[in-house]
């Protein structure tokens, strides 16, 4: 058993930190589990806080001095910079936020408010270190803090968890209503599944609502419930956001209107929330969103899923999300996903190559060992490449007897490769779409398989799946209008009005389709730009038609919401000129390729919304 702090620094770019390969935290102490003599299980709670906060001001007293005086560090090109080491941030979830702010369990880590106020719609006042230290002293003055017994009594009553010396007391710029920022993790996920699913399960019925995710399509990436979610086990965060996808669309219907209000501002709280940067405009939405989840929050209990009590210590956290934000940044950059992981690198691997004893020290020697590999796997590699150049620039030149310039990081040994690892890219299928368009790929294949408009791009295979009559496809597919609608579609293109008879027509009589045979494919690449940055291009998704079979008597069909407006600014438009169409065939005629939708019917082999 071990209790790992891991450290990092704040000034290193969130998108660097965030990435695990980059190994971006580093083990900094393995705190003590320790057993207590006394037989009242609340003193071992009080002694156990007190011996962790007497620990930590001694494994952070460095860095307390640093903060204070300053003190003389290299950056990466090895100039000297004078620096300060305020405490950022602390990631952790929320018994240990209450036990680093040296507060009760019943009571906010950063403000005032306690267990029955939990659920106002407002922030209340920050509790500031200065608030807990004048706390302590009366709670010191009123009883001796080794009469554990009585000492209890008194801390319970000024809302406190016993610790007498916090960690930060003597740390600058470092208060804990500052430094204990919101986890997304714990306070964004883990409430959503603690107690919006429950919410959800109670008034809709866990019958229902295990038979609707049973039944949903599962997308490409995102994981399926094919036995429901109200008897899950082990569930992690990906779960959690996987559920959070699909929870408005399974309920909704099932549920009263205020109650699908409530449930969807605390959504939409969530998702704004995640946001890599924020404005004035983006904050204020953020904070309409929870505030509109209280106006409407009544309707949970109104529906019996909550008793007439918002004792929720993670709900109150969530009126801190804005304040953190415009103090510290943006809350994602403090996410646990990723120093979840840190504990798997530097404790769990580190274990399991010892021989379970004395777990401490081999860990200690394990991480030493690697990092020593590391640093000389690393300059023999940056002395290895300076020989290449050399070696380049005069190949005459010889070295001195028993130099080795060519000395290799040894290719089995992964360590080196872990901590080098880049970013995995992300396919921009814009830029490609428009280096086609220019000709600057000469020995493309045409026609282009790659194309775009302003928000969306497409790729398809360089082989089509499927070569098809057009009224075989429409059997296979089971859409009866297939051809009327393509003949529409065309019409369109060429902006002539529908036939009242045919669908389609001109002047001189019905307007008959140049072809007759069309290319399928059952699965395309769609790729659009990010929603809280629309210059950055975001992870394609795959869209799949593919038909009906005897492995899968229904087909799989993958929704899509389209608008061919051009003013059109999803999605802060909103559904405003939209249209519900389902992912089909998308077809090649006439050497130009387009995506072809069909409207949604009451046949169940069809595409369901």
């Amino acid at each position: 058993m071990a209790h790992p702090v891991l450290i990092s620094l704040a000034n290193i770019d969130a998108s660097i930190r965030s990435k695990t390969s980059l190994h971006g935290y580093l083990l900094l102490a393995l705190l003590p589990i320790t057993k207590f003599l006394h037989k009242n299980t609340h003193v071992h709670s009080l002694l156990q806080d007190r011996l962790t906060h007497q620990v930590l001001n001694k494994l952070l007293s460095p860095l307390k001095i640093a903060a204070a005086v300053g003190v003389m560090m290299s950056d990466p090109v090895g100039n000297l910079r004078y620096c300060f080491t305020p405490l950022a941030s602390w990631i952790a979830d929320t018994p240990e936020e209450s036990l680093l702010a040296a507060t009760s369990p019943k009571t906010s880590p950063v403000t005032t408010a306690t267990s029955k106020e939990f659920g106002d719609p407002f922030r209340h006042p920050a509790c500031t270190s200065a608030i807990t230290l004048a706390a302590i002293e009366i709670a010191c003055a009123e009883c001796s803090p080794s009469d554990y017994k009585d000492f209890l009594k008194i801390i319970k009553r000024l809302c406190l968890n016993g610790v007498i010396e916090p960690f930060w007391k003597m740390y600058p710029l470092s208060d804990p209503s500052q430094f204990i920022t919101p986890e997304v993790l714990h306070h964004f996920h883990r409430l959503f599944w603690d107690h919006d699913v429950k919410w959800c399960i109670h008034c809709a019925g866990a019958s229902e609502v295990d038979f609707c995710f049973s039944v949903l399509q599962t997308i490409v990436g995102y994981r399926a419930f094919t036995e429901g979610i109200s008897k899950l086990k082990q569930v992690t965060g990906r779960d959690h956001r996987a559920v959070q996808r699909y929870i408005i669309g399974v309920i909704a219907g099932l549920v009263p209107r205020q109650f699908l209000i409530a449930i969807r501002a605390l959504l939409d709280f969530r998702y704004l929330a995640q946001a890599p940067s924020f404005t004035d405009h983006s904050l204020a939405n953020l904070a309409k969103s929870l505030q509109e989840f209280h106006d409407h929050k009544d309707a949970i209990v109104r529906a019996g899923a909550r008793k007439d009590s918002w004792t929720i210590p993670k709900l109150e956290l969530l009126q801190s999300v804005i304040p953190s934000i415009r103090d510290s940044g943006a809350v994602m950059q403090w996410s646990a996903d990723i120093t979840e992981h840190a504990h798997v690198q530097e404790i769990k691997v580190p274990a399991r190559a010892g021989n379970n004893q004395n777990y401490y020290s081999q860990i200690a020697c394990y991480l030493d060992r690697s990092e020593k590999c590391f640093r000389f796997d690393l300059a023999t590699h940056l002395h290895s490449q300076a020989s290449e150049v050399n070696h380049g620039e005069d190949d005459e030149d010889e070295l001195p007897l028993g130099t080795d310039d060519r000395h290799e990081p040894d290719s089995e040994d992964s360590s080196f490769a872990d901590h080098l690892a880049a970013f995995r890219p992300v396919s921009n299928y814009f830029t490609i779409a428009d280096a086609l368009r220019r000709g600057c790929i000469p020995t493309a294949i045409k026609p282009f398989c790659t194309f775009s408009n302003d928000t969306t791009a497409f790729r398809l295979a360089s082989k089509p799946s499927l070569r098809l009559n057009i009224d075989d496809a429409a059997d296979m597919f089971k859409i009866p209008g297939l051809r009327q609608a393509l003949l529409e579609f065309f019409c369109h293109l060429e902006n002539r009005a529908p036939h009242p008879t045919s669908g389609a027509g001109n002047e001189g009589g019905d307007c008959v389709l140049p072809f007759d045979r069309i290319q399928i494919w059952h699965k395309i690449r769609v790729q659009q730009m990010q929603y809280h940055d629309n210059k950055v291009p975001d992870a394609p998704q795959t869209l799949r038609a593919i038909p009906p079979s005897a492995s899968c008597p229904y087909g799989l069909y993958d929704a899509a919401v389209i608008n061919a407006e051009p003013w059109s600014d999803w999605p802060r438009c909103g559904l405003n000129g939209m249209s519900p169409w389902c992912s089909s065939t998308y077809y090649q005629a006439d050497r130009s390729i387009r995506p072809f939708h069909h409207s949604v019917t009451n046949d169940f082999s069809s595409p369901l919304i």
